[in-house]
């Protein structure tokens, strides 16, 4: 069902397509033929049967259904005479986009059909709150519960809370939410400057977190600070944890924001980043005058520490200093339940609670201390869950940037392109600067997975490798 749904997707880029004349339209319309027509064939058999999800399903078809629509999401970057892809390079294009990564393999972006700028944008724009999600609304409908499926999909180390009682309804109320800020960005967009065509592709990847772009040069093609500020205002918005824009807009209160302890870890390490990178620049004289080194400071550290990987420039030319501490950041990411990547800030926030409770442990060895997000004490199964997750993060890490390094990059780029994939970033240093189209097809492959383990958040990939989880 979510095949056949899927290839309603490749309708705006073929409308796209009349309306600039690029002629690029037909692959995309024979791609929602065989999308439809496989999704068909799959689910009319299967029409009349009913039976309730359990969680082994739900994780099973969450990994599933992100492997299955990112690999049909590659059949018009196959079928395009402009850019010619090779089979690797279009699926490593379209995980990239439907897992919000931002990296690509395609140069000359400016050059390409409005069709094929469009359809990156949106594959973008669909992952950035997650396809699984919104399928939840419409599970229902087929007999089939959807809380397994939010459960699998949402970010964060606590999942078992619902916004609304009914979870098709929470689905639907953070796509409205999701909805409504897409409007509002491509319509602040337009106001500063760029046409509309820009404006809405932008405002796709921006409140996808997701960094593609319809320009080489990126944000930095319209060299205007007025757009930069509203990139980075509405990349800030996104990467909060959409149940805070909920209650915020369902109590007409901005208390929820207030009151949010990882709210404000997440701005205080925003804050930190953009001093430290202000400081550098100044000192070390990049700019020419102090307006345009804040506005730079401001613009890459957010872009690079929220996963979304704009650039006004080549962050990686700065001293190295400062693309390094930008790289890490990625690390942390944006907060739970947002379209950000990395390992969310409430995560990291757990960790270094923790942290402290065992140094305060070993100077008062008898004394009982409680973990706490803000008033909230967290039962000891959240910090093993998040300890397991740093692990887990940290393996996968360490074992694809070794096999990366073992199909001949160097150090730098094995590292940055790593970090850049599975934290869903995009750009890296090194040879992955600019693009992913010198790296060799095993190295392309590695990273896709990467960013799966990145976009499913490590556990919701890993358990299906797990014998223990076949059994069950």
């Amino acid at each position: 069902m979510l095949v056949a749904l899927f290839s309603v997707t490749m309708i705006p880029p073929a409308i796209i397509s009349v309306i600039f004349g690029d002629g690029s339209g037909l692959p995309f319309v024979l791609a929602f033929f065989l999308c439809l027509i496989t999704g068909l064939i799959f689910w009319y058999p299967n029409r009349e049967h009913r039976k309730d999800l359990k969680a082994r399903e739900g994780f099973l078809i969450v990994a599933l259904f992100w492997t299955v629509l990112a690999s049909f999401g590659a059949l018009p970057f196959l079928l395009l005479e402009q850019p010619q892809m090779t089979l690797t390079d279009a699926f490593f294009e379209a995980f990239s986009g439907l897992t919000t990564t931002g990296a690509t393999v395609i140069q000359g972006i400016d050059f390409l059909p409005k069709a094929v700028l469009f359809y990156r944008q949106q594959l973008q724009w669909l992952g950035g709150m997650g396809i699984i999600v919104l399928a939840v609304a419409i599970l229902p409908i087929l007999g089939v519960g959807g809380m397994q499926l939010y459960r699998a999909e949402i970010p964060g180390p606590v999942k078992d809370s619902k916004m609304t009682p009914r979870i098709a309804d929470t689905a639907k109320h953070l796509w409205y939410i999701y909805l409504g800020l897409t409007i509002l960005c491509s319509l602040s967009y337009w106001a500063a400057g760029m046409d509309w065509f820009d404006a809405i592709c932008h405002a796709f990847s921006t409140i996808a977190i997701g960094g593609f772009s319809t320009h080489d040069a990126s944000i930095g093609f319209f060299d205007s600070t007025l757009i930069d500020i509203i990139c980075v205002i509405f990349l800030w918005v996104s990467a909060l944890n959409f149940a805070l824009h909920y209650a915020a807009v369902s109590n007409r209160s901005l208390r929820s924001y207030i009151v949010d302890p990882e709210l404000r870890a997440f701005f205080f390490i925003q804050f930190a980043l953009i001093a430290l990178c202000f400081v550098v620049l100044l000192q070390d004289q990049v700019y020419e005058d102090t307006q345009s080194t804040f506005v730079e400071a401001l613009f890459q550290a957010v872009s690079i520490s929220t996963t979304a990987g704009f650039a006004t420039e080549s962050f990686s030319s700065w001293p190295l200093f400062l693309p390094i501490l930008l790289i890490f950041s990625s690390f942390i990411g944006g907060c739970a339940s947002s379209t950000g990547g990395g390992m969310k800030v409430v995560r990291v926030v757990l960790l270094y609670i923790q942290g402290m409770r065992e140094v305060n442990r070993l100077i008062h060895p008898k004394a009982i201390y409680v973990v706490k997000l803000g008033s909230r004490a967290l039962p000891d199964r959240v910090v093993d869950a998040v300890w397991g997750f740093f692990s887990a993060y940290a393996v996968v890490f360490v074992i694809i940037m070794l096999s990366l390094i073992a199909t001949g990059m160097d150090d730098l780029t094995a590292f940055s392109a790593t970090a850049a994939c599975l934290n869903n970033l995009g750009p890296g240093l090194g040879d992955v600067a600019a693009h992913y189209g010198d790296v060799n097809d095993t190295g392309k492959w590695l990273l896709v997975v990467a960013m799966l383990f990145g976009r499913l958040e490590v556990f919701s990939l890993l358990l299906l490798f797990t014998p223990a989880f076949w059994r069950s």
